[in-house]
């Protein structure tokens, strides 16, 4: 009886290592599909389009549109990582690119200190309802989204708030873009992954109640980490204004949108926590990109443009997706 009792032990450890290693195998598969899946639609779109996607020229206007989503998209990464969403990016983008365009009248340093402030100010009103008021993250975003893309549409009625345009329009070049872009991710990457404030993020993320409990200040960490996020995309402003040196009703639209996609697509989850990865950042943000600016150089209408995107999401979500790990957002 004792043999056999021992037998059956032996068979229920077998199994649970077994069924341990697949998990460690599933896990590592998910981390690595999203670079896989970056390197297949490069080459795949570039075969389709006759070799136009990944030519020289065009591979300089698809890191011209990388730079915005990139940037803002580090914020959003801050805030997934801890459990929460934020749906009002493309209004920052759009508040604070107005700012820049004021203040760039005078000085070009004071009008990028400008739009990181109004940035900052409206990731502190997000912050407070979600902290303060606990109010979830997503219907606060929500609010916000709204109500400043009616400020913005307000600001833009008459006719595009104009900037200074030949000194905006005088740093539109990849060099100035593509160091602002390497510093933010540099920086955030440095904090987050050799600090102890990557590891509250995860830590927050993983279980907030577990957190408090361990000594971290919880509700000061998630109000910083709004205001973080917001004066990012203060600071992509500046990249979005350079371009076109004016702001319009549509700046920022969808930008929300566009950065979600990009980081679920680049293997971030949903619910944060413990497997989150910086790399989420830069290789989701390039697929989009890639993705994107394959089907329009393909010559596909933007209601099936849309749909492919969408059929890729899911794909790429139900695939990725660790359904055990998932946890209600905060």
């Amino acid at each position: 009886m004792a043999n056999t009792d021992v037998i059956k032990n032996d068979e229920v450890l077998a199994a649970e290592e077994k069924a341990l290693k697949r998990a460690v195998i599933a896990s590592r598969v998910r981390a690595i599909l999203p670079v896989i899946g970056l390197v297949a639609v490069s080459l795949i779109f570039n075969i389709l389009s006759n070799g136009k996607l990944l030519a020289p020229m065009n591979i300089k206007l698809l890191m011209s549109q990388v730079y915005v989503t990139m940037i803002a998209a580090t914020g959003v990464f801050f805030i997934m990582t801890m459990g929460g969403l934020d749906f009002s990016q493309g209004s920052i983008l759009g508040i604070a690119s107005i700012v820049f365009c004021y203040l760039s009248r005078f000085n070009i340093p004071l009008a990028i200190i400008g739009g990181v402030l109004a940035g900052a100010c409206i990731g502190a009103i997000n912050g407070y309802f979600y902290v303060k008021r606990k109010v979830k993250s997503f219907v606060v975003t929500i609010c916000t989204m709204f109500l400043f893309r009616g400020v913005i549409e307000f600001a833009t009625t008459n006719a595009p708030v104009q900037g200074d345009i030949v000194k905006t329009m005088s740093l539109d070049n990849n060099v100035v873009k593509m160091t602002i872009t390497l510093i933010v991710l540099l920086t955030a990457f440095f904090f987050f992954r050799f600090t102890k404030f990557g590891r509250y993020l995860k830590a927050i993320g993983a279980g907030e109640k577990a957190a408090a409990f361990s000594g971290i200040e919880t509700d000061k960490m998630k109000f910083m980490v709004y205001i973080l996020a917001g004066a990012i995309t203060g600071l992509a402003a500046f990249i979005n204004v350079v371009k076109v040196g004016s702001v319009t009703a549509s700046s920022g639209n969808q930008l929300e949108t566009q950065i979600m996609i990009a980081l679920v697509l680049g293997g971030m989850p949903i619910s944060g926590g413990a497997k989150v990865k910086f790399e989420n950042v830069v290789v989701g943000s390039l697929l989009y990109i890639i993705l994107n600016a394959g089907l329009v150089t393909l010559g596909l209408t933007p209601a099936l443009q849309q749909l492919i995107e969408g059929i890729v999401f899911l794909i790429v979500v139900a695939i990725t997706s660790d359904r055990n790990s998932v946890q209600i957002v905060k």
